[in-house]
């Protein structure tokens, strides 16, 4: 969601820059390196996207007690609910095609309010994709859940063991580099680690901007954005998923501007070349 980011919106991150949230300029800097995909959700499912990470938030002073919006540095311009529909739709005219949506963070979930928001977007999550939700207890093959009729999977990071339609959280394993080589180099060791339980996981290519004073190497080069380093360095990252795939099952491959430089084609051939 980070390709609709609201320029008029306060900064949540990072926190070393919030309080420059009333200077336009220094919203329009986080901005340029918040965006991380280029086009829109239904663009994104279109290409052949399968797997969307969505960080929810609430602004602070909202007159609507329930509505939410995604973030990535800045708020979105679009609400939760409307994105949610989009997919829905998206989802009732592919039934053949499996979404996993992972829903995390939820910044702005105050103590006092987190229980009534976590169960109004769990609700309206269930109530809009209604039997389309694929449930946690079976394994998800692509004939059960084309037998089943249901081609949606929602991964919630906060407890909600009573609902049955909503998944435990995703493991999201990346680099926490910029360095491309870092990056790799991290996830051979998790990939090459093995897990006791089969279950979903990512291995996220998304090359990560530093959270202390090291980012202004990055934010103050004035002719350069976060998807211009993205696309210097996906080709290489690509390569390294090609080879490394022939020895470990990567099962997600997410990444940063993925509708570029063949990323989709090269993760779907992935999957027929087995």
């Amino acid at each position: 969601m980070s390709y609709d980011l609201d320029i008029n919106s306060s900064i949540i991150e990072p926190d070393k820059l919030k309080k420059l949230s009333k200077i336009y300029c220094a919203r329009k800097i986080v901005r340029k390196w918040a965006v991380t995909q280029e086009e829109t959700i239904t663009k994104q499912l279109d290409a052949g996207v399968r797997y969307l990470d969505l960080r929810i938030a609430r602004k602070a002073n909202d007159t609507d007690p329930t509505r939410l919006y995604f973030y990535h540095g800045l708020y979105t311009r679009t609400d939760v609910e409307t994105v949610l529909k989009e997919i829905n739709d998206w989802a009732e005219k592919h039934p053949k095609e499996i979404v996993i949506l992972a829903l995390s963070n939820f910044k702005g979930f105050d103590k006092n309010i987190k229980e009534q928001l976590h169960n109004h977007l769990i609700n309206f999550i269930k109530t809009l994709f209604g039997a389309k939700l694929f449930l946690r207890m079976n394994i998800p093959t692509l004939k059960r859940c084309w037998d089943q009729g249901r081609n949606v999977i929602v991964s919630y990071d906060y407890p909600a063991n009573q609902h049955p339609e909503i998944w435990g959280k995703i493991k999201y394993y990346y680099g926490k580099s910029m360095d491309p080589a870092k990056v790799e180099s991290e996830l051979c060791w998790v990939l090459e680690t093995p897990r006791p339980n089969p279950s979903f996981f990512v291995c996220g290519l998304n090359l990560t901007l530093p959270d202390d004073a090291r980012i202004l190497k990055y934010i103050l080069r004035l002719c350069d954005r976060f998807t211009n380093v993205v696309l210097r360095s996906l080709p290489k990252l690509l390569n390294w998923v090609k080879q490394q795939a022939c020895k470990t099952p990567m099962n997600i491959v997410a990444s940063d501007v993925v509708t570029r430089d063949n990323f989709i084609p090269t993760i779907v051939q992935l999957n027929i070349s087995k």
